[in-house]
């Protein structure tokens, strides 16, 4: 967000205006502006908000078509312009929080033009002082937009949660595709030491079984003795692959898998390979988007496929991700290969859309008013401010939505 300066003359100059007297008349048809909404009040020649005392008046805009916001102000005597030399201006903008910005004003052309930026949102009280003819004028007016306000007993009703904003770690991430797998320590194959005949079997494919627990006993062919073959871990059976009567062999009788004992695999390419680091936090989401959870890589492994050359990275998850995750269901990941400690940032999922900006709703008191901001790095939780946003400021971490209808509704738009 550009930041404006006043020269060392434009100081000067407002300073002087500010010391100027005025008439009882002229203060109290100043202090007769009363602060309006964005359409009640009357517009000039160039569309702007018209300020008169007299047969004086003055049309305040701000000219943003190809270049950063400022302002531009005509005047008029009897109705009709007069030159821009002939006046001297100053015009202060308090805002929510105490900022106030101050602008003087040198002739150009048919108007005066500020000297600065009128930064956004253009949201504030405005003074506006005019000397002409030895006259003194002076006007007030309230000009919002994106700001409500909000009793703390609704904003607390509505889930409306702030914090202030300051520095963080931001994360470099590396996104990529994976799929959510059984770890090989959550798998196990059920067989016979002797072979043999299967005289008895109790498993079923999809039951419950306990490390330790009998699945099925087996005539020895040399012996002709029995013997238990048990469960070597506890889990589902998911295959299940012989029936009494059967002769063992060297098969797998049955495909134990423990469904809390997950990984997420990931497939990494050749450019992202000498990032990806074993202890990397990832952000592993399930396609909807509405299963999600960090946790580390815990391997990366050699080259998985020789035609694409891809490495294998596994992500450890843990128990209570089944609830969740499946084996066999797709996820992305956002790998956390780099961070860096940054002085400024908010909560990603605090930023919302107003007009063309990116912005976080700022909050003193029990008014709340959109900041635009400058955005730097990003993430799923952090994102770094470049610009727009003053350290400290509290914004709305939740329940932004409840400050955007309430502006919405209020019709506090952006109006010069």
């Amino acid at each position: 967000m550009t930041r404006f300066l006043l020269s060392a003359g434009s100081m000067l100059a407002f300073a002087l205006l500010a010391g100027c007297g005025e008439s009882p008349a002229t203060k109290e048809a100043g202090e007769s502006q009363a602060a309006a909404a964005a359409d009640d009040y009357e517009r000039g020649p160039h569309r702007g908000r018209m300020l008169r005392n007299g047969d004086f008046a003055v049309e305040i805009t701000i000219f943003e078509e190809g270049v950063d916001p400022e302002f531009h102000v005509y005047a008029y005597r009897n109705g009709k312009p007069i030159a821009p030399g002939e006046v001297q201006l100053a015009i202060e903008l308090s805002r929510l929080g105490g900022k106030v910005d101050r602008f003087a004003f040198t002739p150009q052309e048919d108007y005066l033009r500020g000297g600065g930026v009128v930064i956004e949102p253009h949201s504030f009280d405005v003074k506006v002082r005019a000397v002409e003819g030895g006259r003194t004028h002076s006007w007030t007016y309230a000009s919002y937009e994106g700001r409500t306000t909000i009793s703390a007993q609704a904003a607390k009703a509505g889930g409306v949660r702030s914090e202030r904003a300051g520095p963080a770690t931001v994360a470099e991430l590396i996104d990529m595709g994976g799929r959510i797998e059984i770890t090989p320590e959550g798998k196990a194959d059920v067989r016979a030491r002797l072979p043999g005949q299967i005289v008895w079997m109790s498993g079923k494919l999809g039951d419950r079984v306990n490390r330790g627990q009998a699945l099925l006993r087996v005539e020895s062919s040399h012996s002709l003795q029995t013997y238990a073959v048990s469960a070597p871990i506890s889990g589902t059976i998911i295959e299940k692959n012989a029936n009494v009567g059967d002769t063992t062999g060297d098969r797998a009788l049955f495909v134990i898998a423990d469904p809390n004992r997950l990984h997420a695999e990931f497939f990494v390419y050749p450019r992202d390979a000498e990032r990806v680091r074993v202890g990397q936090r990832v952000n592993v989401r399930s396609l909807s988007g509405d299963a999600k959870l960090d946790a580390p890589v815990e391997a990366v492994l050699p080259t998985a496929d020789v035609a694409s050359q891809t490495m294998m990275a596994h992500v450890h998850l843990p128990p209570s991700a089944s609830r969740e995750f499946r084996p066999g269901m797709g996820v992305e990941g956002s790998f956390a290969v780099a961070e860096a400690q940054v002085p400024l940032a908010v909560r990603t999922k605090a930023i919302q859309r107003f007009r063309d900006f990116e912005v976080v709703y700022a909050k003193v008191g029990n008014t709340y008013e959109v900041r635009m901001l400058e955005i730097g790095r990003r993430t799923p939780e952090w994102t770094e401010v470049l610009g727009g946003l003053e350290p400290g400021t509290e914004y709305v971490t939740d329940g932004a939505f409840l400050i955007r209808a309430d502006i919405d509704k209020s019709g506090a738009s952006h109006d010069h």
